[in-house]
């Protein structure tokens, strides 16, 4: 931790624009053209040449999106729409963009945000699945993962129940058969769907549709999901059971999981071993969840009738692969969500989430960051700031030598517990707390993960007041434990760092320091002082930030009682001399004062 807290300079926003929200290393506006030199082999990146003088993002667009999304990310940024990079070819150019979009045939892998060296902002993914996206990685680096998790959900499900209705009776094999010339009507006898238990596993929102679709064509339905809420099964008309009861069960098994460590072949040897004999297997999610060599051997061994697959393991898979020449499976080219629809959609939504996070809006598909609806992110917009800033104040009001370990933040609301999402302002204060001493940049991404590295605790808890619910919040206080302070006012009776704020009109003020009441609005930066109270000491002080030019936004005083101790609050617009703030230091009632910044 600096020795002297108060001389730390914060950065500065990427613009004037842009909130802090996702605030990195602000965009050159110095250089015109930036020509960067790589190996003559990599003809497309060689030429690669950034134009900045505009001061706009630079996106660029890994793998083909549809024409409305890169119209609308155009209207905002620079956009480069390069595709089929090779893994070096995506390094070299990663450096100089604020934002990557993928599908799902790109790695954006450790090397990638490492190379990227702090300027890339965010990655989208254009589609649900983030697999191809190293997560810890980017949370480590702070670059926000967003997705489009709604805009194909319809097409995926459509695709899963045309694969299945497909495989019962025969379609594709018959279709090529008679095209072949031939005519095997009593070799393509199908099963009938009535009646017939479909397993889906994974009751997320393409697994829910599939279920209300085949709920449709009078299936049984069951389902396996350890995250699925049961009532929302139950309002499907979908009955939640375990693992080993939906395989062994199911005369159909359909599979929406994402692909994890520990989903990664979750159909193998084993578990194909305890499914019902002739069962019939469907997968438009990932190709990794099944061990396609295990799932060979279940088909030669009679235990899997046919299996109809979208993805593989490896796309595109050989041409001469045995899974796909397979006369039992039906494969098709990753379609899941090739509509004209839902290219559309997927391409508006990803990039109006990237577009946004890139403008400092809080993200809802954020996939590395708290999941916080968007109605809710709009309501706490006021108390992001307020949280931020009182976290730098109390920093800042910690002595250099003292190393800040233990934080508790207390929030008072008229709300219930479970209708205040605090996650946002948790990971805002976090911000606060850990720039103004680091070199770090910290946002809702990595908040969480920078904290423990640096091992602060950070505790939260929860007044519940009288009075009407309106607003989510009253006030919000922080307090740091165990260490010392360079303001002693700032000391509650329990012997901690204490600052407490609240929104007014929209703005965060500064309503309390350790146990002075005090009213300043939280903008620009502030002077404390504690003083003898005395008729004339707003008018010295005043008088000599004047002198210097520097503008008083206002005063306040917050006091014991009369003519004994106050805490006097000055906000600034600009940072006075050392001078002149030794000058104030040396009015013969001002005890102590500190210069906060914000």
């Amino acid at each position: 931790m600096a020795a002297s807290l108060s001389s730390i300079s914060l950065k500065s926003s990427p613009s004037s624009t842009t909130s802090s929200w996702l605030r990195h290393r602000p965009l050159s506006a110095t250089f015109g053209v930036t020509t960067l030199s790589f190996p003559r082999h990599c003809e497309k990146t060689r030429r690669f040449v950034v134009l900045a003088m505009d001061g706009k993002p630079t996106i660029l667009v890994a793998e083909k999106l549809g024409e409305a999304g890169i119209n609308l990310l155009k209207e905002f940024a620079n956009v480069d729409c390069s595709y089929n990079l090779t893994p070096e070819e995506l390094c070299s150019k990663i450096s100089l963009c604020d934002a990557l979009i993928v599908r799902s045939g790109t790695k954006v892998n450790r090397q990638v945000f490492e190379s990227s060296s702090g300027r890339l902002k965010v990655v989208g993914r254009a589609g649900v699945g983030i697999d191809n996206v190293d997560l810890a990685a980017a949370t480590e680096h702070g670059c926000l993962v967003v997705n489009a998790p709604t805009a194909n959900t319809v097409a995926a499900a459509e695709h899963g129940i045309a694969l299945l209705t497909a495989m019962a009776r025969n379609v594709a094999q018959a279709d090529a058969s008679t095209k072949a010339g031939k005519w095997e009507r009593s070799k393509y006898v199908g099963v009938s769907l009535v009646g017939k238990t479909l397993a889906v596993m994974g009751f997320g929102k393409v697994g829910s549709e599939v279920a209300r679709r085949a709920k449709g064509l009078g299936m049984h339905v069951i389902a396996h999901d350890p995250y699925a809420p049961a009532d929302r099964a139950r309002a499907i008309g979908v009955e939640l059971v375990s693992f080993d009861e939906a395989i062994a069960s199911a005369d159909f098994i359909s599979l929406h999981m994402p692909l994890t460590a520990s989903t990664s072949k979750m159909l193998n040897d084993e578990t194909f071993a305890k499914m019902k004999k002739g069962v019939r297997i469907i997968n438009v999610a990932r190709g990794g969840v099944i061990d396609e060599e295990a799932l060979l051997k279940a088909i030669d061994a009679g235990i899997v009738a046919q299996a109809a697959l979208d993805v593989f393991s490896e796309e595109p898979p050989a041409k001469d692969s045995k899974l796909v020449q397979n006369e039992n499976i039906i494969a098709t080219p990753h379609l899941g969500a090739s509509t004209a629809e839902a290219q559309e959609g997927v391409a508006i939504e990803v990039a109006e989430a990237v577009v946004g996070a890139l403008k400092g809006e809080l993200a809802a598909t954020a996939v590395n960051a708290p999941m916080v609806p968007a109605e809710v992110l709009t309501e706490l917009k006021p108390f992001v700031a307020l949280a931020e800033k009182l976290g730098r104040l109390a920093v800042q009001l910690v002595a250099g030598g003292s190393g800040v370990k233990t934080v508790k933040i207390t929030y008072a609301s008229s709300r219930a517990p479970d209708d205040l999402d605090t996650r946002v302002l948790r990971a805002m204060i976090t911000k606060g707390l850990i720039e103004p001493i680091s070199s770090v940049f910290v946002n809702l991404v990595n908040a969480d993960f920078t904290a423990k590295q640096r091992g602060l605790r950070i505790t939260e808890e929860r007044v519940l007041l009288d009075g009407s619910p309106e607003s989510p919040l009253e006030l919000i206080h922080v307090q740091i434990s165990n260490v010392e302070s360079k303001f002693a006012s700032a000391i509650s009776d329990s012997g901690e760092i204490k600052v407490e704020g609240r929104v007014k009109d929209g703005i965060p003020h500064l309503t309390k320091v350790g146990t002075f009441e005090v009213d300043v609005s939280l903008e620009g930066s502030i002077i404390l002082c504690r003083q003898v109270d005395q008729p004339g000491m707003i008018g010295t002080v005043g008088s000599i930030l004047g002198e210097e030019n520097v503008n008083v936004s206002f005063m306040t005083v917050g006091r014991l009682a009369p003519r004994k101790q106050a805490v006097m609050a000055i906000g600034v617009d600009e940072e006075p001399s050392k001078q002149s703030l030794k000058r104030i230091g040396e009015i013969p009632a001002i005890e102590e004062f500190v210069y906060l910044e914000l």
